[in-house]
């Protein structure tokens, strides 16, 4: 059974810094894109970062560009969201992503979330 677990949320002052990360279980987790979504209150989810099994290439959403961070470690089956100079407007619940395409068939998976509130 595929598991993903976010943690690293919490509460953070406006400049400050928080690393998210995801563990992956019952997954051949180098052959999936990892991705974080967030979703604010009254919001639809949106796509934050992406990175890549095989080549490590990532996208971020270009409000995050050079604030936030993804990579992976894919001998441990993780993949962390480094978060620096957070904004309110960077609050929102972080959920990671596992996905691929084999043969046609797609395989998407969610974890629960982490919340993340950026706020004096």
């Amino acid at each position: 059974q595929v598991q993903l677990a976010e943690s690293g949320g919490g509460w953070v002052q406006p400049g400050g810094s928080l690393r998210l990360s995801c563990a992956a279980s019952g997954v051949t987790f180098s052959v999936y894109r990892m991705s974080w979504y967030r979703q604010a209150p009254g919001k639809e989810r949106e796509l934050v970062a992406r990175i890549f099994g095989a080549s490590g290439i990532t996208n971020y959403q270009y409000s995050v560009k050079g604030r936030f961070t993804i990579f992976r470690d894919n001998a441990k089956n993780l993949v962390y969201l480094q978060m620096n100079s957070l904004k309110p407007e960077d609050t929102a619940v972080y959920y990671c992503n596992a996905n691929r395409v084999e043969r046609g068939i797609p395989s998407d998976y969610w974890g629960q979330g982490t919340q993340v509130t950026v706020s004096s």
